[in-house]
């Protein structure tokens, strides 16, 4: 006889999923961390060079530019996994219709979505601490500026992710009503890397597009926690900082339930 008591624990296991299927495929994990150390070579010879003739640029000397750079590479396993190769992927399964499984199990879809969500965050989080506490030994990249401004820093990534995680999801979300249309998700990918500060500092930007971006969730999402790594927004403005990430998660989150909602009455099952 089963016992109930022990079915969320098995439900938990489908966090293990997206772990285990990198893990086991040894051509996908070297090819991460071949990615990632060519693109932190990069991006620091590139800003070392573009700071040779200058000492501060947007209010960023050499090393606060380095290491947000690095730090924005080394925060691409958190920002998501490519399911598309597993074929997980919320669009595929709209396309091939298997999508339905997920409304008829036990466990509710949301829930199914956010399990797999937090194994992708687990093991990006894994990638992204052996990477910091490697160019940190190497000297790469620069400490905190201050032991309060890390202990801000880590509250503030662990608010980006929620709000990242809701983005996507949102995004997931839309291919109900999308469709097959990849070209609308590819331009909203871009935008989200581009207002966030993936690409580059949005310090650097012009004084209208921080002030758009000031009005979207998300630079909260990557630019707020590594600013104030780097000291680039002071310990005084946090406050003020953390709760816009905190309003964004909220607000995101009950935008994203009722998307839930309006998504499970489009899926339709024939045949019993």
């Amino acid at each position: 006889m089963r016992r109930v008591g022990r079915r969320p624990s098995r439900a938990w296991r489908t966090a293990r999923i997206t772990p285990l299927a990198e893990v086991l495929a040894p051509g996908r994990t070297a090819a991460t961390l071949v990615r990632l150390c060519v693109q932190i070579l990069l991006v620091v010879c590139l800003w070392r060079a573009l700071y040779a003739n200058t000492a501060s640029s947007a209010g960023l000397d050499r090393e606060q530019a380095v290491t947000f750079a690095v730090l924005a590479v080394l925060m691409t396993p958190l920002r998501g996994l490519d399911r598309h190769n597993a074929r997980d992927s919320v669009i595929l399964h709209l396309h091939y219709g298997t999508v339905v499984f997920w409304f008829l199990r036990p466990v509710p879809p949301a829930r199914y979505y956010l399990y797999r969500a937090l194994g992708d965050q687990l093991y990006g989080l894994a990638w992204a601490l052996a990477g910091y506490g490697s160019c940190l030994a190497l000297g790469v990249l620069a400490p905190p500026v201050s032991a309060g401004a890390g202990a801000v820093c880590a509250v503030s990534l662990l608010l980006a992710q929620t709000v990242l995680h809701q983005l996507t999801l949102i995004v997931d979300l839309l291919c109900f009503w999308t469709m097959r249309d990849m070209g609308v998700l590819q331009i909203l990918n871009f935008l989200r890397n581009l207002l966030s500060g993936a690409y580059a500092p949005l310090w650097y930007f012009p004084g209208w597009f921080q002030a758009l971006s000031a009005l979207l969730p998300f630079q909260s999402t990557l630019n707020t926690p590594l600013s104030l790594y780097i000291g680039r927004i002071p310990l005084s403005a946090a406050p003020a900082q953390l709760a816009a990430q905190a309003f964004w998660a909220a607000g995101l989150a009950l935008l994203s339930r009722w998307l839930w909602r309006r998504a499970s009455e489009r899926v339709v099952s024939q045949g019993g």
